[in-house]
């Protein structure tokens, strides 16, 4: 709490940055508001990454029911820790298998859990990599198809009001999964040894302000969208939750940073041209490019746009962004621009074409133009050419893929070939 209001760690950083910005906050009072978010130990209080995943554990089947909104500081959760371990133990006996439990149909639980509480898109690369790693084929077109009509059920920040201590007294992830209960293989085992419809039987919703219902929805229709097209033809994704609604269909002028050090360079600048209407586009930070896929798609506004009272534009990148944030932003472009994808050719002036409803995303040039300048691309050398740097940037797959090293795709089971003596 600050001043009466609820605010969450990491997605106050993105206010408060953009009231710096405007001049309404000066640095001492960024950190008293940032500071102030994180009252405890722990993860992220909002439906950041780890919150988002430590409940994708719990509706994978992963971990204990009810394990994924206890707050850190809580006696519950170091019960949680003991329970959890002398499960381990159980499974051991009864000789229940990883294998057993995260199936394709545990995976597409945890893709329609995804959109009903509104998590993180870090959670789509994530769960890919996860499902190929273990031979389960799960594609983010599965995202789609699975989820995208399902409703966003939880009001949590950074898409509604309130906390994940909102959440677990509410009733936790087992009272949303109950409520999306028809759209879930209810036979699938967890870790507990029984089924997800025998965990969530009894589940009930205690606060029905946090977690809504499908048929009085908090955001319809807000499941991880794919978009695709001339710009992003192996996919891109965007968090309709997070997003301003009037920008979900939109043509701007593109204005295209190179790089991150290229934007931090310029946007502050009063004589970038720039405005509201334009589309923010940054280059070289996927998988390769960066390397490491950072969380920088999310580009703070130009100040003297924030000034006009504006708080979103169309934002496209090949990065991610944290699941604190929030706004109208094209992430995980497929392939990425230091792989020679489509984004790597952007100029400014480009017009860029966004249609969440249809599922697009288009760069308005003729398709000679596209590949005149494709074919003139070269890729840039990279800084490193040796050590971790290079087994990682030559084997990283792209966005679609999971983001994985390449030679760690596909099941391998425990066997051990050779004891080591």
């Amino acid at each position: 709490w600050l001043k009466g209001e609820r605010i969450g760690s990491g997605s106050i950083i993105w206010k408060a940055r953009e009231m710096m910005a405007r001049g309404e906050l000066d640095y001492e009072g960024f950190i008293d508001l940032v500071a102030t978010s994180a009252p405890s130990v722990g993860y992220c209080n909002t439906m950041g990454t780890a919150s988002t995943m430590n409940s994708l554990a719990e509706a994978l089947g992963m971990s204990l029911p009810g394990s994924a909104a206890i707050p850190a500081p809580y006696r519950e959760r170091p019960q949680m820790a003991y329970r959890t371990g002398l499960r381990i133990v159980e499974m051991v006996h009864e000789d229940l298998k990883l294998s057993q439990v995260i199936t394709r149909e545990a995976f597409e639980n945890a893709v329609r859990t995804l959109a009903a509480i509104g998590g993180s898109t870090n959670a789509v690369i994530h769960l890919v990599a996860m499902a190929r790693r273990i031979g389960v084929e799960l594609s983010i077109d599965d995202f789609d198809r699975l989820a995208s009509d399902l409703p966003c059920l939880l009001n949590l920040q950074p898409s509604g009001k309130f906390l994940m201590e909102d959440f677990c007294y509410a009733g936790g992830l087992p009272a949303v999964m109950k409520e999306i209960s028809r759209h879930l293989h209810l036979g699938a085992i967890t870790a507990n040894g029984h089924t997800v419809g025998e965990n969530i039987a009894d589940a009930q919703n205690y606060n029905p302000e946090v977690i809504k219902t499908l048929a009085t929805p908090f955001k319809d229709k807000a499941g991880i969208a794919i978009l695709r097209g001339n710009l992003a033809p192996r996919g891109a994704v965007i968090k309709p939750s997070a997003a301003t609604p009037a920008l979900m269909v939109h043509t701007g002028r593109a204005v295209v940073f190179e790089d991150i050090e290229d934007f931090h360079q310029r946007i502050d600048d009063e004589d970038l041209d720039i405005d509201e209407t334009c589309v923010m586009v940054l280059k070289n930070c996927g998988p390769k490019g960066y390397p490491g896929m950072a969380e920088v798609g999310n580009m703070p506004l130009p100040p003297k746009v924030l000034r006009k009272g504006i708080t979103d534009m169309v934002r496209i990148s090949d990065g991610r962004m944290s699941g604190t944030a929030y706004g109208t932003v094209v992430l995980h472009t497929a392939p990425e621009a230091a792989a020679g994808g489509p984004l790597a050719v952007v100029r400014n002036g480009d017009l860029i074409e966004l249609n969440v409803p249809e599922r697009k995303l288009h760069l308005h040039i003729s398709e000679a133009e596209l590949a005149q300048r494709l074919s003139e691309w070269k890729k840039p050398a990279p800084p490193l050419s040796s050590g971790y740097w290079k087994l990682y940037v030559d084997t990283v797959l792209q966005a679609d893929e999971g983001v994985d090293l390449d030679f760690l795709v596909g099941k391998r089971g425990s066997f051990v070939p050779r004891d080591n003596h």
